[in-house]
C-alpha cells in the first residue's frame, strides 16, 4: 500500500471523522507547533488556540462597544424628537407652530439652516410668512418625493428660503402631507427644508427614516393649519 497520493485534505478529513485519533495519541497533539502570527516563533498547538481565542474574545469586545455607542447614540436622537414634538404639542397658537418647529429642529439637531413653507394652510393664515408664495415646480417637485431628497445642493428653488443659501452644500427635503388628495391620499401641502454647508451632512447614501418620522410629525402638527374639511 502507498501514501503517495494522500492529500493534506485527505488527512485533515481523517481526523475530522476520527475524534478519539489524538486521545490515543496525546503526545503527538502536545508536539504540535505552529507558528505565532505575532512574529515567527513556535509555539505549542494550546498556546495558538489560547491566542486564537484572545483574539476572538477582544473581536467580540469591539463589537460590544460599537452596539454600546450605536446605542447610546440612538437615546440620545430619540431624547432631542422628543423633546421637539413636546414643543410642538405645547405650542398652542397654530400661526406660532412652523416658526416653533423650524426653531426647535436647529436647536436639537444642530441644523444650521432650516426653513418651512406650508401651500395648503388656511387662507386665515396668509399673512404669515411660512404661506409665502410657493412655485408650481417647488410643489410638483415635492409631490413627486416618496421619501425626503438627502444631497448636494442642486440649485434647489427652495434652498432660497434659507438665511444664508449660498452657504449650503448639502440639503434635506422633506415633504409635508395631510388632507386629502387624489384618490383619498394625503396631499402634499408644504416642505421642510434643511441645509447644511457640510457636504456630508446630507448624504445621497444616507438612511431616511429618521428624516421621514420628522415629515410624519410635522405634517400632524401643521394639519391645525390647513382648511377644516367640511
Amino acid at each position: 500500500m502507498t501514501i503517495q497520493g494522500i492529500t493534506e485534505t485527505d488527512i485533515a478529513n481523517y481526523l475530522a471523522n476520527t475524534p478519539g485519533f489524538f486521545e490515543r495519541q496525546a503526545e503527538l497533539l502536545s508536539s504540535v507547533q505552529l507558528t505565532s502570527p505575532h512574529g515567527q516563533r513556535a509555539v505549542s498547538l494550546q498556546e495558538r488556540q489560547m491566542e486564537m481565542l484572545r483574539e476572538r474574545i477582544k473581536g467580540l469586545e469591539l463589537k460590544i462597544v460599537e452596539m454600546i455607542r450605536h446605542g447610546q447614540e440612538n437615546l440620545a436622537i430619540a431624547e432631542r424628537l422628543h423633546r421637539w414634538t413636546r414643543a410642538l404639542l405645547l405650542t398652542t397658537e397654530p400661526r406660532a407652530l412652523p416658526r416653533v418647529m423650524v426653531a426647535e429642529l436647529k436647536h436639537e439637531f444642530m441644523i444650521p439652516q432650516a426653513a418651512i413653507r406650508v401651500w395648503g394652510a388656511d387662507a386665515g393664515f396668509a399673512d404669515q410668512h411660512f404661506a409665502l408664495p410657493v412655485s408650481t415646480d417647488v410643489q410638483s417637485f415635492a409631490e413627486s418625493l416618496s421619501s425626503p431628497y438627502c444631497g448636494v445642493n442642486a440649485g434647489f428653488e427652495a434652498t432660497g428660503w434659507l438665511e444664508d443659501p449660498s452657504s449650503v452644500a448639502s440639503m434635506a427635503l422633506i415633504p409635508l402631507r395631510g388632507g386629502v388628495g387624489d384618490q383619498g391620499a394625503l396631499a402634499t401641502v408644504g416642505l421642510l427644508v434643511l441645509g447644511s454647508p457640510d457636504p456630508t451632512r446630507y448624504g445621497a447614501d444616507m438612511g431616511t427614516e429618521f428624516l421621514t418620522r420628522i415629515g410624519e410629525v410635522a405634517s400632524a402638527a401643521l394639519a391645525r393649519l390647513l382648511p377644516a374639511s367640511e
